[in-house]
C-alpha cells in the first residue's frame, strides 16, 4: 500500500524546531519533503548542539535529526534572484510551502504567500508564528521558551507558590508543529474536496492555549482556571503520585474513587480505612484529604513500586494506576517498544541509530521513516534534474555563480 501522503510535494523552509518538526512529521506519513536551506550556512540547529558543547563526531546530531527526517536538502542563496526563480519553479511543482521566519521576511525574499499563490494557485501555505498572524505583537519573534511562558503553562506547572516552571524537550516548538501539520493536512483534505488552496498559520500561542483547554475553558465558563495543587493535598487521593521504598514512585488515576476505595485499601493492607467515616466517602476523603494522603505515603513507603504493581496484579482488582516514567525510562519501557514509539533506522554514519517512531498508527498505510536528516544540500542537483527536469548544463550555470 502507498504512504498516507505519497504524492505530496513538500517544500519547507524551515529552521530550528517549531517549523522543521512539522516537515518531519509530513514527511514521516509518505511526503517528499524538500528542505530549502541558505547556501554555505544552512539551518541554524545543525550547529545547536555542537555550540552547547556535544561533539556530532561518533553520535548522530540529535536535534537536527528528530526535526528534519524524511527530507531531502537542497541549499540556495536566497538573495540572488536566481534562486527565487529556482523557488518560484519548485512552489508550481508542489502542494505545500512552510516557513516560520520572521514575519515580512519571506516576503522581502519574494517567496510570500501572495507570491508563491501567483504561480501555484492550489499550494497550501503553512507558516508557524509565535502570537498568531493578527494582532499588534503578529511580527515579534518568538521561541519555545516564550512560547511556553505566554502560553501560562509555566504557572499551571508545579505546586502554589512555585515561580514559573519551564518544562524541558522544546514542548512548545513541538505543540506548533502538531497544530501547523494538522491545518496543513484539514487544507489539504479541503484542496481536494472544494479545489481551493489557502494559508495555515499555527502559533505558539495558539498551541499551548489549545493544550490546556480544560483549564481555559474552565476560566471562561467558570471564572477560575484549574488551579495548581499541593501532592500533599490533592483534591481526590486517588488522583495522586506517591513515591515507594526505592525512590520510585506510582500514579493513580480513578476519577470515581468510591468505586475503587475498597479495593484499593485491601491491597494496600488499609483495611482499617475501608470504612473510616474520614475516608468512606469521596467527601470525606476531601474534607481529610492531608491526612489521607499522609497514611497513603506511609504505606506506599514500605514496599518497593514492582511489589505494588505485583500485588494489584495478582489481586485483579481493576485499578487505575501506572508508573511514573522520567525520560530516561521511556527507552525501555515495554508499552513504548510494542507500539513502535521508538524505532531503529540504518543510518548511514552511525548505523544502527534509534530515534523517535511515528506515534499515530494507521492500519493500511502506516507512516514511516525512511531517510536520516540529510546533509547539507545533500540533493540539490537530484531535485533540479527530477522534479524541475532542467539539464546539468543549467545547473552548472547555477553553481558558478554559487546561487546554489
Amino acid at each position: 500500500m502507498p504512504l498516507p501522503l505519497e504524492g505530496i510535494r513538500v517544500l519547507d523552509w524551515t529552521i530550528w524546531q517549531q517549523g522543521s518538526a512539522c516537515g518531519a512529521m509530513l514527511g514521516d506519513m509518505g511526503a517528499d519533503v524538500i528542505k530549502i536551506e541558505q547556501a554555505g550556512t544552512g539551518d541554524p540547529g545543525r550547529y545547536l548542539i555542537a555550540a552547547g558543547g556535544q561533539s556530532t563526531e561518533d553520535k548522530p546530531n540529535w536535534y537536527f535529526e528528530a526535526n528534519n527526517r524524511n527530507k531531502r536538502s537542497i541549499t540556495l542563496d536566497l538573495k540572488q534572484p536566481e534562486a527565487l526563480e529556482v523557488v518560484l519553479a519548485l512552489a508550481a511543482e508542489s502542494d505545500v510551502f512552510i516557513q516560520n521566519f520572521r514575519f515580512g521576511v519571506a516576503e522581502r525574499l519574494g517567496v510570500g504567500y501572495e507570491a508563491l499563490r501567483a504561480v501555484n494557485p492550489k499550494l497550501i501555505y503553512g507558516s508557524a508564528t509565535g502570537y498568531g498572524n493578527k494582532g499588534d505583537e503578529s511580527a515579534e519573534p518568538s521561541f519555545d521558551h516564550l512560547g511556553l511562558a505566554r502560553s501560562g503553562i509555566m504557572n499551571a506547572a508545579g505546586e502554589p507558590g512555585m515561580p514559573p516552571l519551564a518544562i524541558a524537550g522544546g514542548v512548545a516548538d513541538q505543540m506548533g508543529a502538531i497544530m501547523l501539520a494538522y491545518g496543513i493536512m484539514t487544507a489539504l483534505v479541503a484542496r481536494e474536496r472544494h479545489g481551493v488552496g489557502q494559508e495555515v498559520n499555527a502559533s505558539h500561542l495558539g498551541s499551548m492555549t489549545f493544550l490546556q483547554g480544560l483549564s481555559v475553558s474552565m476560566k471562561l465558563m467558570a471564572g477560575l482556571a484549574i488551579p495548581r495543587t499541593f501532592r500533599h493535598a490533592a483534591i481526590n487521593p486517588l488522583w495522586n503520585h506517591y513515591r515507594c521504598q526505592d525512590d520510585q514512585w506510582i500514579a493513580l488515576a480513578m476519577l470515581q474513587p468510591d468505586r475503587y476505595w475498597a479495593d484499593f485499601t485491601r491491597i494496600m493492607g488499609l483495611t482499617d480505612l475501608t470504612g473510616d467515616p474520614r475516608f468512606d466517602t469521596m467527601t470525606s476523603r476531601t474534607e481529610n484529604s492531608e491526612a489521607c494522603i499522609a497514611l497513603l505515603d506511609e504505606a506506599f513507603a514500605t514496599q518497593p513500586r514492582d511489589e505494588w504493581i505485583r500485588r494489584i496484579k495478582e489481586d485483579g482488582a481493576d485499578l487505575i494506576y501506572t508508573i511514573v516514567n522520567s525520560v530516561d525510562d521511556l527507552p525501555n519501557d515495554p508499552q513504548v517498544r510494542a507500539n513502535g514509539y521508538i524505532t531503529e533506522v540504518d543510518h548511514p554514519q552511525h548505523g544502527t541509530t534509534e530515534m523517535l517512531g511515528v506515534p499515530v498508527a494507521l492500519s493500511e498505510t502506516p507512516g514511516s521513516i525512511r531517510r536520516v536528516a540529510p546533509e547539507l544540500g545533500e540533493h540539490t542537483e537530484e531535485v533540479l534534474l527530477d522534479v524541475l527536469g532542467w539539464d546539468w548544463d543549467r545547473i552548472g550555470a547555477l553553481r558558478e555563480k554559487k546561487v546554489i
